[in-house]
């Protein structure tokens, strides 16, 4: 780590340790007074604004110590963005409106800050340590004239290219919530053969089966990409799924239930043309529907849950594999 230190390595390297010694402060100024922070505050100021880094140095450092997937197919990542509130720093350049968890009802999930996309690694269950332990990778802050979910499939891609690190040969699936299911983000990332996206979709979407022809088509014009309308909300417009699984699923807290999971394969959906072309039609995906029922066989969830599987390796993940990854 020392090493990717540039400038001032020796004062960020005392900044680090004081990060890690005292995880609640709550200023910087709390940091310079930690023991192990020998310096004054404006070495510490000094040493934060010269500081040049690689992106991928984190990754590179970690890299060796990663345990190959033992259970699941392959390496398992996740992207999303964590908003740091700064509502009273007035003078701190680029503020924004960005989106934040409120548990207040009616309350609107917005604050004033900045927020942060990162790549990380989110290991198998390993006894004795926290099902919720990740391993970031990249992390940068997203800048308020910047797409957040193209940010991180500018870092997917920073990762996917970097033939250092493991990511770059093996199977890799990520998975992100209903922002990361739009056409711009699942198009950035499609010349990676080897990485599988799994993304939660939006139960009022509406995607398309691929174009059977008839054989009465006319030689000129357009040709046709999109056959029947797949609508989320209209159980009329679903045909039988392709695959169904059934298995039984114990919660954390001792409640037993039965998941059923459908999928229908080689699905399109829309593409866009503004502010560029997206040929969404040359990437075919699986659309997964996933219910729960509790033990009386009543809906455990009011809503199903709806996943796109995109990739030329999305055929190497079962069912099953799907669902828990997103799980």
């Amino acid at each position: 780590l020392y090493q990717n230190f540039n400038n001032r390595a020796d004062t960020l390297m005392e900044l680090v340790d004081a990060i890690c010694s005292n995880p609640h402060a709550r200023s910087v100024v709390e940091y310079c007074l930690t023991p192990c922070f020998r310096r004054s505050y404006s070495t510490l100021f000094n040493a934060i604004a010269e500081m040049t880094w690689d992106v991928a140095a984190v990754a590179r450092l970690v890299a060796g110590y990663l345990s190959p997937p033992q259970v699941r197919s392959g390496m398992l990542l996740g992207v999303d963005v964590t908003p740091q509130p700064r509502q009273y720093a007035h003078t701190l350049a680029d503020r924004g409106m960005v989106y934040q968890s409120n548990t207040v009802k009616g309350n609107k999930p917005v604050t004033i800050g900045h927020q942060y996309s990162t790549v990380a690694l989110l290991p198998e269950v390993e006894e004795g340590v926290s099902s919720s332990w990740v391993v970031p990778l990249l992390s940068r802050r997203v800048r308020t004239d910047e797409d957040k979910e193209l940010v991180g499939a500018e870092q997917m891609d920073k990762l996917l290219k970097d033939s250092r690190l493991p990511f770059s040969h093996a199977l890799c699936v990520e998975v992100g919530d209903t922002s990361y299911s739009k056409p711009a983000y699942l198009h950035a990332t499609r010349h990676h053969a080897n990485l599988v996206t799994i993304a939660r979709a939006r139960g009022t979407r509406t995607f398309y089966r691929q174009y059977v022809a008839t054989g009465e088509e006319k030689g000129a014009g357009h040709p046709n990409w999109y056959g029947d309308a797949f609508s989320l909300k209209d159980e009329t417009t679903w045909p039988e799924p392709d695959e169904t699984i059934t298995f039984m699923k114990r919660s954390r807290r001792g409640n037993v239930y039965r998941v059923e999971i459908k999928a229908w394969h080689n699905m399109l959906m829309r593409g866009k043309y503004k502010p560029k072309r997206l040929p969404m039609h040359h990437y075919p995906f699986t659309l997964v529907q996933a219910v729960r029922y509790d033990e009386r066989g009543a809906l455990a969830n009011q809503r199903p849950l709806w996943l796109i599987v995109v990739g030329e390796r999305r055929h190497e993940l079962s069912l099953s594999d799907i669902y828990h990854a997103y799980h």
